[in-house]
């Protein structure tokens, strides 16, 4: 369904883009993204702009990962950083922006699933894991949205509820697994008939069928992921979420289940 991600592009490819201060377009080249001189559009909150702030670049903070995409297209940034498996689905023939391309690899990381502190639906969460990856269903999930190759090895593990105060016990209780998501293809977006489908999506709404309730998708601020976390606003973060060291320690996260990178993407000439 989504075309096979590029995990590198020849760094002669020339792109043009419209540099900061300048009088009018100049053109480089992949290899050239990466300059200080350039703007970078990238999702506030997001590992975009950890790496981007790390580098000293000059960036564009926006709400999502879409609009970072729609900077470039548009002119109104040089450049945006976002996630390998969204470039993969999103830029490049056949897909939204066809004239866009990226770059090589920036970092190499991992996606978990975020729950609260300590709760145990962490371990539940895990244990669906390895049962659809040894079974073969998460697989299938993945090849449907084109991210089959990120897939990260699943170990057999067993749930281990909490004694008191559970997690799986209050959603069972309530009858809904709530959700939180930004607008991020291929994990988490809309089909034609307005409902959310993508990779992450459909494993949520395995686990919430495990559970024996309804998954509900609430689109958050990603930049306060964990506060709504916190005052239970929703129950879990599951959108292609990286586990940096700062998410490990404010959530109970999940084993990785896809590896994931940050790449630049430029427009193409």
């Amino acid at each position: 369904m989504k075309k096979k991600i590029a995990l590198t592009v020849m760094a002669s490819l020339t792109v043009c883009t419209l540099l900061t201060g300048c009088g009018g377009a100049k053109e480089t080249t992949v290899a050239d993204a990466g300059s200080a001189n350039l703007v970078y559009a990238v999702e506030t909150g997001s590992a975009g702009e950890a790496i981007a702030t790390k580098k000293g670049f000059q960036i564009n903070s926006v709400a999502s990962q879409a609009d970072a995409l729609m900077e470039v297209a548009s002119g109104t940034s040089d450049a945006a950083i976002i996630d390998l498996l969204m470039a993969g689905a999103m830029i490049g023939e056949g897909t939204s922006y066809p004239n866009l391309v990226h770059t090589e690899e920036l970092t190499t990381e991992e996606y978990g699933v975020g729950c609260r502190k300590g709760s145990d639906l962490a371990s539940y969460i895990n244990a669906v894991f390895a049962e659809s990856y040894a079974d073969g269903s998460m697989e299938e999930t993945a090849t449907t949205y084109g991210v089959q190759e990120a897939l990260v090895e699943q170990a057999s593990t067993e749930f281990t509820a909490s004694a008191s105060d559970s997690d799986v016990a209050y959603i069972q209780g309530k009858g809904s697994l709530i959700v939180g998501i930004t607008e991020f293809e291929p994990m988490d977006y809309k089909d034609a008939s307005g409902n959310w489908i993508g990779f992450d999506a459909d494993m949520a709404r395995m686990v919430a069928d495990k559970l024996g309730v309804e998954a509900q998708f609430v689109i958050i601020d990603w930049d306060n992921k964990i506060m709504e976390l916190d005052s239970k606003n929703i129950d879990v973060v599951w959108n292609g979420m990286t586990l940096t060291n700062e998410v490990k320690e404010a959530m109970e996260c999940t084993n990785p289940y896809c590896n994931n990178a940050q790449v630049i993407v430029v427009p193409g000439k």
